[in-house]
């Protein structure tokens, strides 16, 4: 199992986490939402969950949670600018479909 981050997702996540002056890595997550099932989490992290898996990833930790980890096997999390828009783009093999306002995906 993995997960995996561009350089440019890395980058981003290292200078939130020199701005908040804590933190371990990076939690990506999921929730039930939207109208396709799914829709991701992305939160940071102090500690450590017993059922936490952690990834390193161009040097950031990313910690994912067991329950989690089965639908985001795979994952290259990725960081884009898009005009005046910029965001982090997540690239699931596992996802068969989004929605059409691509807040959520199904499995």
């Amino acid at each position: 199992m993995a997960i995996s981050m561009t350089d440019a997702a890395a980058e981003r996540v290292r200078q939130f986490l020199a701005n908040r002056g804590r933190g371990i890595g990076l939690r990506l997550g999921l929730k039930t939402s939207g109208c396709s099932g799914l829709a991701y989490v992305i939160e940071f992290v102090d500690d450590l969950n017993p059922d936490d898996e952690v990834f390193e990833a161009n040097g950031v930790n990313v910690i994912v949670d067991a329950k989690s980890l089965i639908h985001l096997d795979g994952v290259e999390l990725d960081f884009v600018k898009e005009g005046l828009n910029e965001g982090f783009k997540f690239n699931n093999p596992n996802a068969q479909g989004e929605c059409g306002c691509g807040e959520s995906f199904t499995v």
